[in-house]
């Protein structure tokens, strides 16, 4: 189409390049600004976000002396859940079975903690994610086309090249 309306073979085949450039771009951009906005929020003080709360909790993996992943737990009081946060692990442990052991961590502590449930919502498009939580027990309980992350501008373009859905998924432990 592009070759139709302009009649310009070099324009055609730059045009896949720089449509490819401007994803790139704006993906970087937003994942920078949302990880920017995630040292300077709950993860600059681990401790009094996640410590010190009654009914929150954070745990850090360490494999050989190396952390090598975290998950952090925080209480919701008003529905009795607990919604399991920032958990990763380094690109370089996956497959190991750290995630799924720190999940159980968060399961373990919302069942001594007689909590109804755990909630949890994320943005990952990788589908080793959702077996995860899945293989954890937790149900896909819905999905939000066009998630805007923490840090987004919503700007036309962004929202022209980076899209983000997201996924909440809920384990219910017991009934209320």
């Amino acid at each position: 189409m592009c070759f139709v309306v302009t009649k310009s073979f070099l324009l055609t085949c730059c045009l896949p390049i720089f449509l490819m450039g401007m994803r790139y771009y704006f993906s970087r951009k937003v994942i920078l600004h949302y990880l920017d906005c995630a040292l300077h929020t709950d993860m600059s003080d681990i401790e009094q976000y996640y410590m010190k709360p009654p009914g929150s909790c954070f745990w850090v993996a360490v494999l050989d002396g190396n952390v090598v992943g975290i998950v952090a737990a925080r209480g919701n009081e008003e529905d009795n859940t607990v919604e399991l946060r920032r958990m990763s692990v380094d690109s370089n442990y996956r497959g190991k079975g750290i995630a799924k052991a720190l999940g159980r961590k968060v399961l373990e502590f919302a069942m001594l903690n007689n909590y109804s449930s755990v909630v949890l919502g994320t943005t990952a498009v990788k589908m080793a994610a959702h077996k995860l939580y899945e293989s954890l027990g937790f149900k896909h309980v819905g999905v939000v086309e066009h998630y805007a992350l923490p840090g987004m501008t919503h700007s036309l373009l962004e929202r022209m090249f980076f899209q983000v859905r997201y996924h909440r998924y809920r384990l219910q432990l017991r009934e209320e």
